[in-house]
């Protein structure tokens, strides 16, 4: 994996450029401006961003740099630090496409609520990354521009659908990332690139601007490279949003707290549960190793650690495919050509229906394809309660499993993914092998829960990343952390 140079500021973390900014021992500006020639340098080897944004980086980092040395105030934890934000986001000043050519050039007229917090709390904003198309896939190979390479083996996939964020991360192109995750898509792609990436519960971070994939289900989160770094990343972008009607008005757990306890302290007291259903013989053995070693680091911290079953888990698969391409399919119904976007056909020949039909023929690839019609079929007269009804069921089944998980043990884990980074084109045309790589993580997201990926190391089986899951509680997001940092001091770095 290529890495920058020694001693340049794209190999601290966030969490160390926040406090050299906010001393004045280095400026937002020389930071910011470290990270854009390091994308220069490398990106054509990732492909991790789809728009750069240099010039508006860069002035923003210079009033950050102004403020302070007229004596205010950072205007938060993390001014001054620059970030690569997920092509999902509306931005007025970038482009926001979803990686898709249905919206190529598109620019927004309104910010996202995540990008004007991010813009509020004085973050430059280097550039918007790829993913898979309109956030639908595992491996950031669905993209309409290109895939995005793994910075750790540059043959391989960096997880999905934010590949970009986490490859930006892995590569040094960013110290801090947003993400957003409808059934794995930070935690995964933060597993097979070793850095951090956390799911919030459903509902604490708005989702106004992002464009919708699944709304019940879609959550924007941060990532980064360490945990501490995700946490202070967490605290800027959470909060209700009176215009996501969505939003939860609750208090946000302190999760920079957590983080920075759990790296000083141990896991005494803490209750930990190993999900026996997601710990099975088809996982890929490097992977099961890496977790159980995981494991027992968290007892050599005090943690008590106890199985737990959550006998629903093995039907989570079937209905998130039935779910999730079913809202699919009704949000996707807006790109028709009309009113934004690509419009092919309009040559005064071909009806409203008729250009409508062309231009999602021309600018939809063939996974989100694949999930309209899937969701159209589950959602039609005589099959809406054979398949859709059942799948809403299973989800609250698997909620009560969640529930009931939890009055014996504060936080569960698990893999992040049963599979270590495959080969780029090596489940292209499977998508089922494709979408078995979601097993681990889509069950917190059918039930809204929290949960986050750590890295637990390399595989034995290849050398290639492993992430830790870590689940808790609705709005519980502290103890993630806090297990999480713990962990993370413990396991020290990863070669």
């Amino acid at each position: 994996m290529s890495r920058s140079s020694s001693g340049d500021s794209t190999q601290l973390s966030a969490a160390e450029l926040a406090a050299k900014i906010h001393a004045r021992e280095l400026s937002s500006e020389e930071v910011t401006r470290a990270h854009l020639d390091r994308i220069a340098e490398v990106d054509g080897e990732y492909n991790a961003f789809l728009h750069v944004a240099p010039e508006a980086a860069l002035a923003a980092a210079r009033v950050v740099d102004a403020s302070l040395a007229a004596g205010a105030e950072p205007a938060s934890a993390l001014a001054g630090v620059p970030l690569a934000l997920k092509d999902v986001f509306t931005t007025t000043d970038m482009p926001t496409t979803c990686a898709s050519k249905i919206l190529e050039g598109w620019m927004s007229p309104y910010d996202a609520t995540v990008t004007a917090k991010l813009r509020a709390a004085g973050i430059p904003i280097l550039g918007k990354t790829n993913m898979d198309e309109f956030a639908m896939g595992s491996s950031t190979e669905n993209s309409a521009y290109g895939p995005t390479r793994n910075p750790w083996d540059t043959t391989r996939i960096p997880g999905g659908s934010g590949g970009g964020s986490a490859a930006a991360l892995a590569s040094h192109q960013a110290p801090l990332a947003i993400g957003t995750d409808t059934g794995g898509s930070i935690r995964q792609p933060a597993a097979v690139t070793a850095t951090v990436g956390t799911k919030p519960t459903y509902g604490t971070v708005s989702r106004y601007g992002l464009v919708a994939c699944a709304s019940s289900l879609d959550q924007g989160g941060p990532c980064g490279r360490t945990v501490l770094d995700t946490a202070l990343l967490h605290e800027v972008i959470a909060g209700h949003d009176p215009r996501d009607s969505t939003s939860r008005d609750v208090p946000i757990p302190a999760v920079v707290a957590a983080a920075r306890e759990g790296a000083r302290a141990d896991l005494a007291g803490v209750k930990v549960g190993v999900v026996r259903e997601l710990h099975s013989d088809s996982y890929q053995p490097g992977v099961l190793a890496s977790f159980d070693a995981a494991v027992a680091v968290l007892k050599d911290l005090g943690a008590e650690v106890i199985e737990v079953s959550c006998p629903h888990f093995e039907y989570g698969l079937p209905s998130y495919y039935l779910v999730m391409p079913s809202e699919v399919s009704s949000n996707l119904a807006r790109f028709d050509a009309m009113r934004y976007g690509l419009r092919a056909g309009d040559d005064g020949t071909h009806s409203a229906d008729q250009v409508m039909a062309l231009t999602r023929a021309a600018g939809f690839g063939p996974e989100v394809k694949r999930r309209i019609m899937l969701g159209t079929y589950a959602l039609s007269a005589g099959y809406y309660d054979a398949y859709y009804g059942q799948a809403l069921k299973v989800r609250t089944l698997i909620a009560q499993d969640f529930d009931r998980a939890y009055e014996q043990v504060d936080v569960l884990v698990s893999p992040t993914s049963p599979f270590t980074p495959w080969k780029l084109g090596e489940k292209v045309d499977d998508p089922l092998a494709m979408y078995l790589s979601d097993l681990c993580t889509l069950p917190t997201n059918l039930a809204g829960h929290p949960a986050m990926s750590v890295p637990s190391g390399l595989s034995v089986d290849d050398g290639m990343p492993v992430g830790l899951q870590i689940m808790a509680p609705a709005f519980a997001d502290d103890r993630l952390y806090r297990v999480g940092a713990a962990y993370e001091a413990a396991r020290g770095p990863i070669a």
